[in-house]
């Protein structure tokens, strides 16, 4: 603890966000370059070092947190990037994307504004690479053994990458063109510049570690045959398989699922495409779903020159401190945010008709209308209680050419037939069956990330990649000494 008073003397300071009317004309990050290593030591004296830290709890990978910050408060650069990387194989990843659990459960978080933990992580992180504290670590030698994982989301790359590390020769098998799966193509540049993703690949290729993209498996290659190539297999394909919104218009062109719109928006980032097919651009946009891809649409449709975007979240809007009755700290409470997208949209007036920045609140969707070409020209939403019943006299109507659906996600998506080809018992509510050891039904078959676990948070993913590991690892060898911070029922802390 470098400080004893700074959680006293110092009030919590987060990173700087860029004017609003310079970022949205660009996709760089929102966040102003360089301005948070000037504050960044002094935000890491607020923590306390509690004898007791709630935030090593609160996050699923068990970060070194009160470690890591007392070494930024000193200066010590290359022991804070150890002990970080001690734990979490991607930390520039959920510095940038993670809700941050962590400061929910900050001791400070009791009557005080936490501890900015997620900005000293990706400082940490940022320093690291400028430095040269993230070399490859290849294995010193190889075990013989190899293990194919289907999927290069963030579960799929921390388990490839301890399972390189260990030894093993590990091949990734990705679907699409490019490797990161929603890292890549779900989330918009503006929240993560995909420069960070390309240059933890080139890591892992440096390390060992191969990879097959357009490579479906069940399509392109047999489940079967990949299996009986491999001593071990991890699926790790995320839950793609969004849910739908079954009301009378949803045939009208133009409403879409949001993970058809962002990829498209990614895919002009990459310079795939000129403009997006489905841009927003002099559009009135309405995004069903009130989550964080909902809030993705909105920033990416705000810079792509949509002519109004709302945002439609079917819950109240919530109160802007933590109801300690109902989710009492050290949970993860659901309070009034205001993400970048948000703070855009109401500084802009996306939305006139919104109740706060683009969103309205307890807001459900009635129906869709569309014009004599069978396109969406309006969306019709009612208020609702909290039982999600229609409140009389609520109805009104959204002129709409563009409708997008984030309304989450159910479980893989069985298309491409591996799961099938496998054989893999599947649980009701659609996600992979697996044991206590992430093992699924068929031998040699592990199973990790959204695609068991059901849609999660990044740090989940990359805390099921790495136990995940620990399990194939133990599996080829009969001993690991691989980290495994998390079990496959754990949960987040609630009540």
């Amino acid at each position: 603890m470098a400080d004893p008073k700074g959680f006293m003397t110092t009030p919590r300071r987060d990173w700087p966000r860029r004017p609003v009317e310079e970022r949205v004309r660009d996709w760089h990050e929102v966040y102003v370059p360089g301005a948070l290593l000037p504050i960044i030591g002094k935000q890491a004296d607020r923590c306390m070092d509690c004898g007791i830290p709630f935030c090593h709890d609160a996050c699923p990978l068990g970060n070194l947190i009160p470690e890591w910050n007392d070494l930024v408060s000193r200066d010590d650069w290359r022991a804070a990037a150890d002990r970080l990387h001690a734990t979490n194989n991607f930390p520039e990843f959920t510095g940038r994307l993670c809700p941050a659990p962590c400061e929910a459960g900050c001791v400070l978080a009791i009557n005080q504004p936490a501890v900015t933990i997620k900005n000293v992580e990706v400082a940490i992180a940022d320093k690291a690479w400028e430095s040269g504290f993230a070399p490859p670590q290849p294995p010193d030698r190889l075990s013989g053994r190899t293990v194919a994982v289907v999927g290069s989301g963030p579960a799929g790359l921390a388990a490839a990458q301890q399972l390189t590390r260990a030894g093993h020769t590990v091949a990734v098998y990705e679907k699409d063109d490019r490797l990161g799966g929603l890292m890549r193509y779900g989330i918009p540049e503006f929240k993560m510049e995909k420069r960070h993703l390309d240059r933890r690949l080139e890591q892992m290729r440096a390390e060992g570690t191969k990879f097959r993209t357009s490579t479906a498996v069940g399509r392109d290659v047999g489940a079967a045959e990949l299996r009986s190539r491999y001593d071990a297999v991890v699926v790790a394909t995320g839950a793609t398989a969004w849910r739908e919104l079954a009301v009378p218009g949803r045939e009208l062109a133009g409403v879409v699922q949001a993970m058809e719109y962002l990829p498209l928006a990614n895919r002009v980032r990459e310079g795939d495409l000129e403009t997006s097919p489905m841009s927003a651009a002099g559009r009135h946009v309405v995004i069903v779903g009130g989550g964080d891809t909902g809030a993705d649409c909105l920033g990416t449709a705000v810079r792509e020159g949509a002519a109004s975007v709302t945002q439609l979240d079917i819950y109240a809007r919530p109160g802007a401190d933590r109801d300690e009755e109902i989710e009492p700290w050290p949970t993860y409470p659901k309070i009034y945010r205001m993400s970048a997208a948000h703070e855009e949209a109401r500084d802009l007036r996306t939305a006139p008709a919104a109740d706060a920045d683009a969103r309205l609140f307890a807001a459900s969707t009635l129906r869709f209308e569309g014009d004599a070409a069978g396109r969406v020209r309006s969306l019709h939403l009612v208020e609702v209680d909290t039982a999600r019943s229609p409140l009389p006299g609520s109805e009104r109507t959204l002129p709409a050419d563009l409708v997008l659906l984030a309304l989450g996600f159910s479980g893989p998506d069985r298309g491409d037939g591996l799961i099938d080809q496998l054989g893999l018992a599947m649980e009701p509510r659609g996600t992979i069956t697996r044991d206590a050891s992430f093992a699924t039904n068929v031998p040699g078959v592990f199973a990790a990330g959204d695609a068991a676990r059901g849609q999660s948070l990044i740090v989940w993913a990359i805390a099921e990649g790495r136990a995940v590991a620990a399990a194939v690892d133990n599996y080829l060898t009969g001993n690991s000494q691989l980290p495994a911070p998390i079990g496959p029922y754990d949960r987040p802390m609630a009540v």
